[in-house]
């Protein structure tokens, strides 16, 4: 990878995707791109774009003028955004895709985007959830997911594209806010232990969702877009996770370090749904075996971390 452009580089994972693949190949070399500007280092720190997805055209216009070799497409709507909204979500979420791939395409270039646990459904297995597996989801993200699977495997065989993605779990980050999906409550848990000293959850007890810690979602990303391509049986959606628990489980962890913290529930019917049918575990040894994925952090760490990041991040806010 010599020059690499992001789309949606100003979300959840885009904003630190950037500044990770800015420190490892310089900053001129990565291309951010959102379809707004804001004051964060990632729109600041190195080349940005407006870009609009679904404009095709402009899309590829500026990866030929950037000299772009790699597509990293990150723009989307997430599980309950697009719940809401769900030819919004259709249009953007595809037609996105689409245009990225073409891009790729076009300048015979490496491709990576993300997919998600929201590809499996109800038929699912819930445990220990396999690499191949049936899937069959009751969302429109899953199905935009499991259709983003399969056309990026058809860019692969078709075309040649060197296409890679992952299934992330629920992503945990202190840096960027929530985003829409239903795992976001393992994020906002978080700022409310720190800010308020409680949290209603919109998921109920006993809801096992697999999780990841940002750093480790990275590493992820960096690591399999460098692997060895003759080494790759799968290519996209590898199962990748890192730890699986309820909200009742975070919520002892944190006590740990904040022994009065409360959390009640307030369960959203939308959200708590859409969990009911995703996995309760993932197996990952896919992953593992491919390419050498190993994830660092586990619940306790994170929290360890998550608590002391964000009490620095939120100082101002409590004063």
């Amino acid at each position: 990878m010599k020059r690499i452009l992001i789309t949606g580089a100003l979300g959840q994972i885009g904003s630190e995707l950037t500044g990770k693949l800015r420190e490892q190949y310089g900053a001129d070399h990565v291309v951010a791109t959102d379809i707004r500007k804001n004051e964060s280092e990632a729109a600041q720190a190195g080349p940005f774009e407006i870009l609009d997805v679904t404009d095709g055209e402009k899309m590829l216009e500026i990866a030929k003028k950037y000299q772009v070799d790699t597509v990293i497409h990150m723009a989307a709507l997430l599980s309950a955004t697009a719940e809401a909204n769900p030819v919004f979500a259709w249009n953007l979420n595809m037609g996105g895709l689409m245009n990225a791939l073409e891009t790729a395409r076009e300048l015979d270039g490496k491709f990576f985007t993300p997919s998600s646990i929201g590809a499996f459904g109800p038929t699912t297995p819930k445990d220990q959830t396999p690499q191949d597996t049936i899937q069959r989801p009751t969302t429109m993200y899953g199905v935009n997911k499991v259709a983003g699977e399969l056309l990026s495997d058809y860019y692969y065989h078709k075309f040649g594209v060197d296409t890679r993605g992952l299934r992330f779990p629920g992503l945990i980050s202190y840096v960027a806010p929530p985003g829409g999906g239903t795992t976001d409550y393992a994020v906002e848990i978080y700022y409310e232990a720190i800010k308020n000293g409680q949290y209603t959850s919109y998921i109920d007890k006993g809801t096992y969702m697999d999780m990841m810690y940002m750093p480790d979602a990275l590493n992820a990303i960096v690591n399999l877009l460098e692997a060895d391509p003759s080494k790759l049986k799968h290519r996209n959606s590898f199962n990748v996770t890192a730890m699986s628990f309820d909200p009742e489980q975070i919520a002892a962890e944190i006590k740990k370090h904040i022994p009065q913290f409360q959390m009640s529930y307030q369960v959203d019917p939308i959200r708590q749904k859409i969990a009911d049918s995703w996995p309760n575990s993932i197996d990952a040894s896919a992953a593992t075996e491919e390419w050498g994925f190993k994830a660092e952090y586990d619940l306790a760490k994170m929290t360890t971390d998550m608590l002391d990041k964000l009490k620095v991040k939120l100082q101002p806010v409590q004063e």
